[in-house]
């Protein structure tokens, strides 16, 4: 039997003990066995999905291998999506806290190019960006990866269907030809095979599938006409009653149309796609996460590399082609020992891809017709939670903290009132039950967080 312990692994003592104090008790499936070989300095090409540990199987490698005393980069970590980076470069920070001196930089769209410029100024051990802003500071000259260790292709396939390919490309081929390269991906398409025997020295292919088992997620596939498509989904809502959603759509367009669609039918939907700004993003994706929004609408990109703790629903608006496609959606719910439900639409036209799917997962797919829906009238879903908005963030030294310690006290909320609360650089969002936001409001209309005044409202 492998040994799953973290101390049976090449590394630091501290390392070890920083890994038990994260709560690391045990290694993952992609973990156990991606580590060994990261750690001899191999080549991997990882095939594992969202939720799989995978950050840390990488992580932990990288950290491995940085000299603190060498402010060059010496390791670039490229994701498809602001979101998927930032959440990355949180976990590598939590890895790297037992080593001093070690300087991440994130490196993403959607932020200002000043900054990010002065940061590398001063040195950086690891970089963590998307695929454009990487390109624009190599371009300007402002990102040096003569020194680079090790290179890590995260969510690769998705950077590959945003069109990336050409610029990773350029990427790197500004790296040194003699690198550790790590290339994960959900899954593992024609596109990546021809991309690894480019770019990778004698790998070694780990494939581990996703930690919950698809027996945990009940399957329904719903027999539509094409004009049914619209009236069946608010029909799985009202029968399904789930308290969490991901709808997913194909297009921007859809996302936009099936959101205000539902919206108009009280139930309080936000779309994320690739035309909203990044303060428009961050606001939806903290909604959804904090319960103040009860159903995402998002495309396939939009959605990866989401953190979502507890998801009650995936419903595919259309089914994907990919059989591959349809299993990542879904593995979204069903997570932490919970049942997940997993409702699909198809039409007559659409029938050669639930076939696909029932060969992809051996299985016999469960097929209902919109008549076996309990309807309801007067239908409405809201969600627990409003989010409130804080014109303060962390360049103003705020923590959550600050925050809960305001409304707990002089505002006089209960704890049980306040959800999640996050911070960002110049703002931050804390979620309110409905009946306590007045008086969380009231109070941070004339009293003070950290000894200052803060505007806030309410985001609807």
């Amino acid at each position: 039997m492998t040994n799953l312990s973290f101390s049976s692994l090449p590394i630091s003592a501290a390392q070890t003990e920083n890994l038990d104090s994260l709560g690391y008790k045990q290694m993952t499936a992609i973990q156990s066995q991606a580590l060994p070989h990261v750690l001899e300095g191999r080549d991997i090409i990882a095939q594992a999905k969202t939720g799989s540990g995978k950050t840390a199987a990488f992580g932990i490698g990288l950290l491995n291998q940085i000299n603190p005393r060498f402010f060059g980069v010496q390791a670039l970590i490229l994701c498809p999506t602001r979101e998927l980076a930032d959440q990355v470069g949180k976990e590598i920070r939590k890895l790297a806290r037992m080593t001093p001196n070690i300087k991440l930089v994130l490196l993403c769209g959607g932020k200002p190019f000043g900054p990010q410029v002065g940061s590398l100024e001063h040195g950086a051990h690891i970089v963590v960006g998307t695929p454009g802003r990487l390109q624009d500071h190599l371009r300007k000259g402002n990102l040096k990866l003569d020194g680079l260790k090790t290179l890590v292709l995260d969510e690769a396939d998705r950077m590959l269907d945003m069109g990336f390919y050409d610029v990773m490309l350029e990427i790197i081929q500004q790296t040194p030809a003699k690198r550790q390269t790590l290339l994960f991906s959900a899954t593992y398409p024609d596109s990546i095979k021809k991309m690894c025997r480019s770019i990778l020295s004698d790998p070694v292919t780990v494939t581990v599938e996703a930690e919950h088992q698809l027996g945990v997620i009940d399957q329904v596939f719903y027999a539509i006409k094409k004009h049914e498509r619209d009236d069946t989904l608010l029909g799985l809502f009202e029968h399904y009653q789930p308290e969490s959603t991901v709808v997913f759509c194909h297009t921007k367009k859809q996302c936009a149309e099936v959101s205000l669609f539902l919206r108009e039918h009280h139930i309080l939907a936000l779309a994320i796609h690739g035309d909203l700004d990044q303060r428009e993003r961050d606001q939806v994706l903290v909604r959804f996460a904090n319960n103040s929004c009860s159903v995402l609408v998002a495309t396939d990109v939009a959605a990866r590399g989401l953190d979502i703790k507890s998801l009650q629903a995936v419903i595919n608006y259309e089914l994907p082609r990919d059989p591959d496609v349809y299993t990542h959606r879904i593995g979204r719910t069903g997570r932490a020992g919970e049942k997940g439900l997993a409702l699909s639409l198809f039409t007559d036209n659409e029938r050669i891809r639930v076939n696909g799917i029932e060969q992809h997962q051996n299985i016999l797919c469960h097929c209902e017709y919109p008549a076996s829906l309990r309807r309801l009238d007067d239908f409405d879903l809201q969600p627990p939670m409003i989010t409130i908005q804080l014109d303060a963030g962390r360049k103003n030294k705020m923590r959550p903290g600050d925050l809960l310690g305001a409304l707990t006290g002089d505002a006089g909320l209960k704890g049980s009132q306040i959800g999640k609360i996050d911070i960002f650089d110049m703002s931050s969002y804390v979620a309110i039950e409905h009946g306590a936001v007045r008086k969380a409001l009231d109070y941070l209309a004339r009293g003070k967080v950290k000894g200052r005044s803060v505007r806030a409202r309410k985001i609807t």
